[in-house]
């Protein structure tokens, strides 16, 4: 049985008895089926009240000491209303506060259409209330609930590009060892060849005076010895749509690192792009994008120019 149904009821006058069956005879459907069904059996008796007895409020009575006088009704003389039992009598109590009760001959009248009608307007009005209180607090919870879904979308969208970061970098730095690598082996081949064909030269005699002090080694020097003081470079990117983004990479990043960030921050579209500077003019190669920033002469800044790619 709702309690919440049986005290909404309750507080609209009817006897909490009346109530509670009206609440089972309507298969506890709601507070409309429940009020349809007091209106209906109104004058219905119901038997002795089942209020525990000394709970009630203290209460006088108006009977002299004949026996024939028989209470019908309690009567507060505070306000004067009638109650038909103790249990509505302590509700009254209870809600206002008053406290002189007294027994009376005077039997409660039963509620009149128009009385009937008043009762189910409050009703319905008690309705729309409680019907607004649930629809502003599930808009709250709702509300609440699309915080926290965009507070996790974001949390999430920051993660993915941290993990993203980190997988570019990662297959960045195995990229440059590998070249590095090879790099290391091509310069042995080629020391190994200069070293025999110095061997085959002078076993025959054929090593000129310009030869014999030249000695290869194992790993070529960059041209570019300024730039082993530089740690970073800040390059000044210029997109296709006129706008630029300034990004600073260390001098040892390939230039295909930068081509990659490229694609994920630019803001012109994802149209297929080449690379150059302008002063001096150079357009990079696929060969270029193996390299590293220093050794393209992007140090310590630079310009690069997103153009067409050639036909």
């Amino acid at each position: 049985m709702s309690q919440e149904t049986v005290q909404i009821l309750i507080d609209m006058g009817f006897q909490k008895e009346k109530a509670e069956k009206s609440v089972l005879m309507t298969g506890n459907k709601g507070v409309e089926p429940a009020m349809e069904w007091l209106l209906a059996h109104n004058d219905d008796e119901l038997g002795p009240s089942t209020s525990q007895e000394g709970s009630a409020p203290n209460i006088k009575s108006e009977s002299n000491t004949s026996s024939s006088t028989v209470a019908k009704s309690y009567k507060c003389e505070d306000c004067n209303k009638l109650f038909t039992d103790t249990t509505a009598l302590e509700y009254h109590a209870m809600k206002s506060g008053h406290s002189n009760f007294a027994e009376s001959t005077e039997e409660k009248k039963p509620l009149t259409e128009e009385e009937k009608k008043e009762q189910m307007k409050k009703l319905e009005e008690r309705l729309k209330e409680k019907r607004k209180e649930r629809e502003a607090r599930e808009k709250e919870e709702e509300l609440e609930r699309e915080k926290i879904r965009i507070r996790s979308g974001k949390e999430m969208a920051a993660a993915k590009k941290k993990l993203e970061d980190e997988n570019i970098k990662k297959i960045m730095d195995e990229r440059k060892r590998e070249k590095q690598e090879e790099k290391i082996a091509r310069d042995r081949v080629k020391a190994q060849i200069e070293a025999d064909k110095l061997a085959r030269k002078k076993l025959y005699g054929q090593v000129s005076a310009e030869e014999q002090p030249k000695q290869v080694l194992p790993v070529a020097v960059s041209p570019q010895k300024q730039t082993k003081d530089y740690t970073e470079t800040k390059l000044q990117i210029r997109l296709t749509n006129g706008q630029t983004i300034v990004q600073t990479f260390n001098v040892k990043e390939m230039m295909a690192a930068v081509r990659v960030y490229i694609e994920l921050n630019r803001s012109d579209g994802d149209a297929p792009f080449c690379l150059m500077t302008s002063f001096p003019r150079k357009v990079f190669t696929s060969d270029d994008y193996e390299k590293p920033l220093d050794e393209l002469g992007l140090v310590p800044s630079a310009v690069l120019i997103l153009t067409k790619p050639q036909q």
